[in-house]
């Protein structure tokens, strides 16, 4: 049942995101549209609740209810960029939008990009540890919590990476090859800006 629900979780996510685009921006109803988007954190409640009833009737904690507090977490850490990323990209291709702008490549610009990036990541895998640690304690000594504790470690994994891959970008600065030409855009404006409503309303 979880599964299947993390799969209906998923499905929603991007059902919603087109509807709400489209609404947005093809049928010229961006309130409707907001609307539509800000429904993507039901999905995700209705995921939190469902696991704590199964877990409350006396399900055995393992892989599906680990993977249903890492899937939470990623939604939060992730979503809203994720929707922005697709935002700019609709509003480009049929609104008349701007073009994306491409992230920096090199020196601080590009390094101030991977801990942005960073971020988001470990903002998500904090709350998977959170979510799985809570469903830890909600189980307490009842029952097997190792494979939670084993997701908790994955987390901590993706945390290490991520600071890794920003400190290596800090440290050692990509730089342009000679008679490149050099970027003009900044950090700040690499971030993905949230559109507006192109066309008439």
């Amino acid at each position: 049942m979880i599964v299947t629900l993390i799969i209906a979780c998923e499905v929603g996510f991007w059902v919603l995101l087109a509807g709400g685009l489209s609404l947005r921006y093809l049928a010229r109803m961006p309130r409707t549209g907001a609307a539509v988007l800000l429904l993507e954190p039901v999905l995700e409640l209705v995921l939190l609740i469902a696991t704590a009833v199964d877990l409350k009737n006396g399900a055995q904690a393992d892989f599906k209810h680990g993977l249903a507090a890492v899937y939470i977490g990623f939604s939060v850490g992730l979503g809203h960029s994720t929707i922005k990323w697709v935002d700019v990209r609709f509003a480009h291709r049929f609104a008349g939008g701007p073009p994306p702008v491409k992230p920096p490549k090199y020196g601080t610009a590009r390094a101030v990009h991977e801990w942005k990036t960073a971020a988001r990541w470990i903002l998500a895998a904090v709350v998977a540890i959170g979510l799985l640690q809570a469903a830890t304690w909600y189980v307490g000594d009842s029952g097997d919590t190792s494979t939670l504790r084993g997701w908790q470690t994955r987390m901590l994994f993706v945390v290490g990476i991520n600071l890794v891959i920003a400190l290596s970008y800090t440290l050692w600065p990509k730089r342009p090859k000679p008679g490149a030409a050099t970027e003009s855009v900044t950090a700040d404006e690499a971030g993905a800006e949230r559109p507006r409503v192109y066309g008439k309303r």
